[in-house]
């Protein structure tokens, strides 16, 4: 049986925070590749047809970023439209010494400084205009893209970009469907991040670097009272102190925290290891992928082990990810059960996905067994079929790299569709067939 009464810890991490400037970086990339192709004329699409991609579907994007003190490393491979290929002057496209079409440099150093601005950096050890930024972006291996291309000539649909297992959760714990801890470890740095931006007296000295965490207790397995919080935040006036930090930022906690009561004797650790003035990649490294927890669900549901960012949408670390949680809270708001775990598996160059499998945690109103033949009923949960029901193919990815990629609002520009709760009726119409099929 699941434990009832407990306590449970979730961190997040801001949009100034190394490893997230990476993040965004990466994105901020996938975006441009996007927006790029859907900006090519069909003159040019025929022109350059042999070297670059003039069809949002036929985009490649594997991009890592490392960020130190002033310095900035974009590497990996790309297939992208011709405006950000390296031409001569008679416009022809230049090779580089691997045979790939070249990379021009500028609009991705472009991309990841107004990245950096953005975020707020102007300090002397990391600044948007001063830091220097290596572009070592090259063509895609082919003998990885084979797996997605010769996989759609024999199948008529895409294979999936890589092997591997996506996992996607959703709960009633939270009006957005998420585990407590994260959501209210995301909308402390979310409300804090905003104040900065605006300006709003003290807190818009804080600088862009912080880490948030909170401890939730369960009683009878709904979330009862925090009784732990934790934040390190940037703050760029030298002679603030840890108590200073806590009158600026505890208005902000509680009010991220709402109607979640704090309990009487909750530990409140607000800078505690007293200075922060130097953040960003000046006081720590930062790389693309390693706040994997802090994108989904804070360590409350399991995770297949690929980063999200960075990543064009055939790879399934992303897009599948993003479909097993578009399931599994269309489960929940199914009333099908109260906690979904949904399981995606993938082979390379393979389109459907090999197993489906389904936990709902003792809470379910179906059998597992059911739904999971439901769900491959109502979503085709190959690489392209994800990509058309989601309308993934878009330039919306730079916002998901701050404050987690679930729980989010889905946007007027397409993004964060997977949260949105439009198969309810159609799972419900699945799940009564697959019944009748079984009786």
């Amino acid at each position: 049986m699941t434990r009832q009464n407990y306590l449970f810890t979730s961190e997040s991490v801001s949009e100034g925070h190394p490893d997230k400037v990476c993040d965004r970086i990466s994105d901020e990339i996938v975006d441009l590749v996007y927006r790029e192709t859907r900006k090519v004329k069909p003159e040019d699409a025929k022109r350059y047809a042999d070297v670059a991609v003039s069809d949002p579907w036929k985009v490649r994007v594997a991009c890592e970023t490392l960020a130190t003190t002033n310095r900035v490393v974009i590497a990996g491979e790309v297939r992208v439209p011709h405006s950000l290929l390296k031409k001569d002057k008679a416009g022809n496209v230049m090779m580089d010494a691997a045979g790939h079409p070249a990379v021009n440099p500028a609009k991705f150093k472009s991309a990841a400084r107004k990245a950096i601005r953005d975020i707020g950096y102007e300090q002397g050890g990391f600044h948007w205009k001063k830091a220097r930024i290596d572009v070592l972006l090259h063509g895609q291996s082919p003998d990885i893209g084979q797996g997605v291309d010769n996989a759609a000539d024999r199948q008529g649909e895409e294979g999936a970009g890589d092997q591997g297992i996506m996992f996607g959760y959703a709960c009633r714990e939270t009006p957005d469907l998420m585990p407590a801890p994260i959501y209210y470890s995301h909308k402390i740095l979310e409300l804090l991040a905003a104040a900065r931006h605006e300006g709003q007296g003290d807190a818009g000295r804080l600088g862009p670097d912080a880490k948030s965490q909170v401890t939730v207790r369960y009683e009878n397995g709904e979330a009862a009272e925090v009784t732990q919080i934790v934040l390190s935040t940037q703050h760029l006036d030298a002679s603030w102190d840890s108590k200073k930090v806590r009158k600026v930022v505890e208005p902000y906690i509680r009010e991220a925290l709402g109607d979640l009561k704090i309990a009487a004797d909750c530990n409140w650790y607000i800078n505690p290891t007293g200075k922060f003035v130097i953040g960003g990649p000046d006081g720590d490294a930062g790389l693309t992928g390693r706040k994997i927890i802090v994108d989904t669900y804070g360590g409350a549901a399991p995770h297949g082990g690929g980063a999200f960012s960075g990543k064009d949408t055939t790879k399934v670390d992303r897009s599948a990810a993003y479909a097993a949680r578009y399931l599994a809270k269309n489960v929940v708001a199914a009333k099908l059960a109260e906690r979904c775990t949904i399981q995606l598996s993938y082979a390379i160059g393979v389109a459907q996905p090999l197993s489906v499998y389904v936990d709902l945690h003792g809470t379910g109103a179906v059998d597992e067994a059911v739904l999971e033949k439901a769900l491959r009923a109502v979503m085709d949960l190959s690489p392209s079929g994800i990509r058309r029901h989601l309308d993934l193919n878009k330039p919306i990815y730079a916002k998901t790299t701050a404050y987690g990629h679930f729980g989010r609002k889905p946007g007027r520009d397409g993004s964060f569709s997977w949260e949105k709760t439009d198969l309810v009726k159609a799972l419900k119409d699945a799940v009564s067939k697959e019944r009748a099929l079984a009786a």
